[in-house]
């Protein structure tokens, strides 16, 4: 099988300090991937103007992934000063307050908004930690994932684990489903506590998978993206 040289479904997540170590991963990666996550960690080492070199310069695919939460007004500001810059994704928390929000900020622009359900760092501990509703963890995304759809969201972000039973809600014909939490065979969890490989996580749905530190950590960053672009293709 011939392989293209990069693949969109997989986005790989530029966790490094500053804007300047971004570009010179990127620089690594060239074409081997053309989509990049930018999160909240960068912001004041550069992520802004990182997510615009490799936009506009180098025409690659950008989700901000600021994860926003605020009341709607604050949250439809934010928005809308994002969505100048002519990104593709933005994630903001699944509530559909906040996803109301997001949208009437994004509106006229191609920013498709992501609705956060359950980080996928977390579990039913967690959750009982953070006084949140009792019950299986897999049920709660799945009944976020619709509310956050109800509300206008374009897609949502959850573990692969629960990728096919948000692909099953009848909310979700036409949206995206965006997976973290994604290791290749033999990679280390990390944070991660409900992990899954490419393979299965794109078998169970996922529209976009999104790797870090498997890619960006590894001896040869350009070799590892490769990998995951081949198993994705298999």
């Amino acid at each position: 099988m011939t392989l293209s040289p990069s693949d969109d479904r997989l986005i790989v997540a530029l966790d490094v300090p500053n804007a300047v170590a971004g570009l010179e991963l990127a620089a690594q990666l060239g074409d081997a991937v053309s989509f990049y996550k930018i999160g909240l960690g960068m912001l004041t080492g550069g992520g802004l103007a990182l997510a615009n070199e490799l936009k506009s310069e180098q025409g690659k695919r950008i989700f901000l992934d600021m994860k926003l939460f605020d009341i709607g007004a604050t949250v439809e500001a934010a928005v809308r000063g994002l969505a100048q810059f002519d990104l593709d994704f933005l994630t903001v928390h699944g509530d559909p307050h906040v996803v109301r929000a997001a949208k009437e900020g994004a509106a006229g622009k191609e920013m498709k908004i992501l609705a956060v359900t359950i980080l996928t760092s977390l579990d039913r501990a967690d959750l009982d930690d953070g006084l949140i509703a009792p019950g299986d963890i897999h049920d709660i995304v799945a009944t976020r994932a619709a509310r956050a759809f109800e509300a206008g969201a374009d897609g949502v972000i959850a573990s692969a684990q629960e990728a096919a039973m948000i692909r099953g809600l009848p909310e979700a014909q036409g949206r995206l489903i965006v997976t973290p939490g994604i290791r290749p065979t033999g990679s280390a969890a990390g944070d991660q506590k409900r992990i899954v490989t490419p393979g299965r996580a794109i078998a169970n749905g996922a529209d976009h998978i999104v790797v870090g530190r498997p890619v960006w950590q590894a001896e040869d960053p350009r070799a590892a993206a490769q990998a995951i672009v081949a198993e994705l293709a298999g």
